[in-house]
């Protein structure tokens, strides 16, 4: 499966070791999660981490983001452009911040971005079907990754089945 992190669920997986994205993190270290950056995406990252209040040492900052770095894939545009002609055009966040994410997803093809930004999952619900992907908080999608893929004899995993199937 592969997904963008924003910035907030990078911190609470390396900086805050947040128990409910543990098995986010056992998904990455087992590499069912394949993870997604670019260099606006890191840039704000490496801004946000020496931010006071997060109290974090050069040295710490250095070390979450090589951590960080051992486990994403980098997917820069191409010659400048975000996407082709026949991508449909993508919903506006309102935080111009969090748009580099939506590119990304798509740019990526993403089965899923994970964020805990209110307008980001408020966009999510409201433009599902003009996203790349579903928007899911980070322990949504560690309970949606421990339940695994659907079960073709049962038709278990409804909700993870029509989750996928809104990628385009």
């Amino acid at each position: 499966m592969r997904a963008v992190l924003d910035t907030n669920i990078v911190l609470d997986l390396l900086h805050f070791r947040d128990p409910l994205l543990r098995r986010l993190q056992q998904a990455i270290d087992g590499s069912r999660l394949q993870c997604f950056t670019d260099r606006d995406c890191l840039a704000e990252l490496q801004r946000v981490t020496a931010y006071p209040h997060f109290r974090l040492t050069a040295a710490a900052q250095s070390a979450l983001l090589d951590c960080y770095r051992r486990f994403v894939v980098a997917c820069e545009m191409e010659g400048g452009v975000d996407g082709s002609a026949d991508d449909p055009p993508l919903p506006q966040c309102r935080d111009a911040d969090d748009q580099k994410f939506l590119l990304l997803a798509r740019r990526c093809r993403a089965d899923l971005l994970l964020t805990r930004d209110r307008r980001l999952l408020q966009l999510g619900r409201r433009c599902a079907r003009h996203l790349p992907c579903p928007i899911l908080t980070g322990s949504a999608a560690a309970i949606l990754l421990a339940s695994g893929p659907p079960q073709a004899d049962n038709g278990g995993g409804d909700e993870y089945g029509q989750l996928l199937a809104r990628r385009r």
